[in-house]
């Protein structure tokens, strides 16, 4: 099988505009992915998927490879399967520009569960870290998922769920932004329109579990940390070593 990573990457961002070029200890933030993408040594290829010239030529000028967008594209996952349909892969793996730490060990379960799963009962593979604190529990920020007996995924939402009766915080994961699609998977779901709960949560995963798409949860206890707002940027630069 074989196995590509795609980091969708845009310039504008709502909350924090042009943070993928802001420094992060010496290096753009979308290069700093691309490379801790990279030295996983998991994936075939690496590729950053983006429309936007300057992010472009940071990854050139980086030694990376880029995919141009020629098209604009309302999410990440549309962007990653324009990029999917011209390049070779069974998996895609979509991994955001503004996560520059990546677990080598999570990287690594996805290649093994998806090579152990010779009947293809998984469609996508994604995340969940566990939730010990009752501010993120209910931070809406924060999605939640809920799975089944086997890990697959139930629903996710921005409100508390499974919700504790008894008010005993327990079972509760939050979900990591990291998806892994075989890549016909990829190619119909990026044709989906959106759904009704999507529309309701805006949560893009819900149009693939309202359409029938079965996706697995790996627990995880890497601190995953994404870069939304300048005071996240301040946090990265105190960790990256």
């Amino acid at each position: 099988m074989k196995f590509i990573a795609l980091i969708p990457a845009r310039l504008q961002s709502e909350r924090f505009p042009e943070k993928l070029l802001q420094d992060l200890n010496g290096k753009p933030v979308i290069l700093r992915t691309y490379e801790s993408v990279s030295a996983t040594g998991v994936f075939d290829e690496v590729v950053v998927a983006t429309g936007d010239e300057q992010i472009a030529e940071v990854i050139l000028n980086g030694g990376g490879e880029v995919f141009v967008n020629r098209r604009a594209h309302p999410s990440g996952t549309d962007r990653i399967a324009e990029a999917a349909e011209h390049l070779e892969a069974d998996i895609v793996v979509n991994i955001q520009g503004d996560e520059p730490f990546v677990s080598l060990d999570d990287m690594r379960r996805i290649r093994e569960t998806f090579e152990a799963d010779s009947e293809k009962q998984i469609d996508i593979l994604s995340f969940c870290r566990p939730i010990t604190r009752q501010d993120e529990f209910m931070n809406p920020d924060s999605v939640k998922v809920v799975t089944g007996p086997e890990g697959f995924a139930l629903y996710f939402s921005r409100a508390p769920i499974p919700y504790p009766r008894d008010g005993r915080l327990r079972h509760a994961c939050r979900h990591i932004g990291i998806y892994a699609f075989r890549r016909d998977v990829l190619r119909r779901v990026a044709q989906l329109p959106p759904s009704r709960l999507e529309q309701i949560e805006k949560l893009e995963n819900l149009r693939f579990l309202e359409n029938g798409y079965r996706i697995k949860i790996l627990e995880t206890r890497f601190p995953y940390a994404g870069i939304d707002t300048p005071e996240d940027l301040e946090k990265a630069r105190k960790q990256w070593k």
